[in-house]
């Protein structure tokens, strides 16, 4: 499933997306779905099936008799959320039925401590069911925790694009103070969450030598401020450096537009499960220029689809080598675009969601 704009990280709260499929074959019922937290847009699947959604991040909640409060004053019947430990473990024994969608640090990253290894285990052999959005993920979670290999489900996110048709260029450069002519420039976007994970400040120092060379190149990172601490570094670091550019959190039809426009999306995380930046990078067909790592590698196949570097200096020369390749960019473009289509379909997310859905009514009212 996409974020809001699929291209923000948004850490803890779910965004939302209009859609333009027709709802597939669903009794609505009154379930109250409970979403922790913010990312992907099942909220829109949800609805369109007649459920009644509230969202919450999972920040909100500071005890377990606060979910319980909650979940009692709503009248809820059931729950999802998402990252199995940030949202699960606030889910476990209240009494309603749940389902969990692994986000990536999850299994990425928290797998690897102890402590909440063992709540996550815990939170899986309550939870009605669990999404992966690649089968690599679904392994993943199976080892980790054999008991739970027969409730995964591996589900990719969906990808729909909306740039606001009226959203000015121009405008958006300077707001940048990138003060060049649109014509001359190249623009790379990196679309993050302000948090380590995303690692935003990989590539600053080597863009920035590039674009002493050439001055027509910018990077510009694009997300809201998740850390703020960390915030203050990146403020920090890309204040004094030479063609790097930070703009706050966008509007989705917005950041589309912004997408549309630039040269190429970049993405730099340390880890990641499934982005979807990337993912509507391609969409837009705009070239992608992602990390190595197993999260990107997943959807971008080097050469074909995108192009992967594993430091700062290989990036510099897979952009520069796509800057002055049209043929190389034109067949990503393609490619990239055919596999969104070909994998990443918003119905059959849909009919997905709506049949797990379907188990957790079941699970309320036994």
């Amino acid at each position: 499933m996409a974020s809001e704009i699929g291209t923000q990280d948004c850490h803890n709260s779910v965004h939302l997306r209009p859609f333009r499929l027709p709802p597939p074959p669903l009794t609505p019922a009154k379930t109250r779905m409970e979403q922790l937290p913010r990312k992907w847009a099942c909220w829109d699947h949800l609805e369109a099936a007649g459920h009644v959604c509230i969202l919450k991040n999972a920040l909100d909640f500071e005890s377990p008799s606060e979910i319980s409060n909650f979940i009692k004053a709503e009248s809820l019947e059931a729950a999802m959320a998402l990252h199995l430990y940030r949202g699960g473990r606030l889910l476990p024994g209240h009494g309603i039925p749940f389902g969990i969608i692994f986000g990536g640090t999850d299994l990425n990253e928290d797998v690897k401590q102890g402590e909440k290894n063992k709540v996550m285990g815990k939170v899986l052999e309550e939870a009605r069911f669990a999404v992966a959005f690649t089968e690599s993920m679904k392994e993943t979670a199976q080892r980790q925790w054999p008991h739970a290999k027969d409730k995964i489900y591996v589900q990719s996110q969906g990808i729909a694009t909306v740039p606001n048709t009226t959203f000015n260029w121009n405008t958006f450069l300077q707001r940048s103070e990138i003060n060049q002519s649109a014509d001359n420039l190249h623009v790379f976007l990196l679309i993050c969450g302000l948090r380590q994970v995303k690692d935003p400040l990989y590539l600053v120092d080597a863009f920035s030598e590039w674009h002493q060379e050439e001055p027509s190149v910018y990077m510009v990172i694009v997300g809201p401020e998740v850390d703020p601490v960390f915030t203050r570094e990146v403020k920090a670091k890309v204040k004094r450096t030479p063609g790097v550019r930070l703009i706050g959190e966008m509007a989705r039809e917005d950041l589309h537009a912004v997408v549309k426009n630039c040269f190429a999306v970049v993405n730099s995380s340390v880890s990641e499960g499934m982005s979807a930046a990337i993912l509507e990078a391609m969409d837009l067909e705009v070239p992608v220029l992602a990390r190595n790592i197993p999260g990107n590698a997943a959807v971008v196949k080097h050469e074909v689809t995108g192009l992967l570097f594993s430091d700062p200096q290989e990036f510099v020369l897979l952009a520069k080598r796509l800057g002055g390749d049209p043929a190389l960019e034109k067949q990503i473009v393609a490619n990239g675009r055919e596999y969104v289509r070909m994998y990443h379909s918003w119905q059959v997310e849909r009919n997905t969601y709506g049949h797990l859905v379907r188990m957790l009514e079941g699970s309320s009212e036994d």
